[in-house]
């Protein structure tokens, strides 16, 4: 099970987490975002330990303006969370790994993901639908996931909290990957309590052995 925190801003709490060693770090390049890190100095990246894989968060950018980004951060997966074509995943993939965010309310959203965008990306991302992109910090019915009809692995997302950890021990879904944590373990936006992180992934290690 791979641990994705995403959502990070502050220099100080991107080092607290870094320190947990989680497989990925996200940072959004969504300037309505509350927890946009586009004014980051690019040298806080360079800190972090290569064994952290550096995802950032894009809504709706063309493709130039996300590879732009992906130079200047050294970022090393793209995450489309707006209404991206397939065609745009697959010009964005020829350069980098590409998580395609979908978000779910019905089991015919989980149909509509793979009959669009099956192959044309390395994993999806099943977020809480909503009028937005994202960042309503509500689950939604993960036994929808049951019915998952692609091969395509998946982060899932959407309010997962400290409370979750044994739940999605639990969860038998062969195509998860990944989870991906963010407002429910913050103290403000865009500052994650490194104490609840460490405990919620210390559980889902335990729980999974």
């Amino acid at each position: 099970m791979k641990i994705k925190v995403c959502g990070m801003r502050e220099p100080e709490n991107i080092r607290e987490v870094a320190a947990l060693k989680p497989d990925y770090l996200g940072f959004i390049f969504y300037e309505r975002s509350p927890r946009y890190a586009g004014n980051l100095d690019p040298d806080i990246w360079h800190e972090l330990p290569a064994s952290i894989r550096k995802v950032g968060v894009f809504v709706n950018d063309n493709p130039e303006t996300v590879l732009t980004t992906v130079r200047r951060y050294g970022l090393d997966i793209v995450q489309l969370h707006g209404d991206e074509s397939p065609e745009i995943c697959r010009r964005i993939r020829e350069t980098c790994l590409v998580v395609k965010a979908v978000g779910i309310a019905a089991q015919e959203d989980l149909q509509r993901a793979v009959e669009n965008y099956d192959g044309v990306c390395d994993w999806f991302l099943f977020d809480t639908r909503t009028p937005l992109y994202g960042g309503s910090g509500k689950p939604f019915d993960w036994e929808i996931l049951n019915a998952y009809p692609g091969i395509t692995p998946f982060f899932l997302s959407g309010g997962i909290g400290p409370e979750d950890a044994e739940r999605i021990a639990r969860l038998n879904l062969p195509a998860l990957y990944a989870i991906d944590l963010n407002s429910r373990f913050e103290t403000a936006p865009g500052v994650k309590d490194a104490a609840s992180l460490k405990t919620f992934i210390d559980n889902i290690k335990c729980k999974r052995i």
